[in-house]
């Protein structure tokens, strides 16, 4: 379903496909061995990055009323700090979880109601300016993803990878 119940998806929904293709172009090629890779030992891997993406779409899809439980939340969740003494799931791990999810809160975005999205969702930010409700959450997991794949979209290149491409697969549907 394209045709959202609240037209105030008729933003969402557009950035959500195109961050589903951006995310798996971004990861494409990239081998296990260098998704672990850190730079000066100061940034995040990729594959910390990806398990973060993928954990937002769970947290979007538990705002939105699913129940399905990221497998690596205790690793990802709110952007918990990377530790290099966990053992972290590989990009094929993080890649199946993230198909499973996706689709179903992207039927989510499509379903809720103008009153749904209107739901106060507290998420202790304390910005004046932002009205804590499942809209803005959206919003934010939005922008989250945005940052996420620039980041890994960086990490890329100094890897040594070619920059991510812009192929789009018009039969994935979420």
């Amino acid at each position: 379903m394209d045709t959202p119940k609240s037209k105030k998806m008729e933003i969402v929904m557009p950035a959500y496909r195109m961050h589903t293709q951006s995310f798996l172009n971004v990861l494409d090629g990239i081998s296990e061995e260098d998704a672990l890779k850190r730079i000066d030992g100061k940034t995040n891997h990729i594959v910390w990055m990806a398990g973060n993406f993928v954990n937002m779409r769970y947290s979007l899809g538990w705002v939105l009323g699913l129940r399905d439980e990221d497998p690596y939340s205790d690793l990802f969740f709110q952007g918990k700090a990377l530790d290099e003494s966990y053992k972290y799931p590989s990009l094929d791990e993080l890649e199946k979880n993230f198909h499973d999810i996706s689709p179903k809160v992207f039927q989510k975005l499509a379903e809720v109601t103008d009153e749904e999205l209107d739901e106060i969702f507290e998420i202790g930010m304390n910005i004046p300016f932002v009205r804590e409700t499942k809209l803005n959450f959206a919003g934010m997991c939005i922008g989250r993803e945005d940052y996420l794949c620039g980041q890994i979209g960086l990490m890329r290149r100094i890897l040594g990878y070619p920059g991510m491409k812009y192929d789009m697969d018009e039969n994935l549907k979420y």
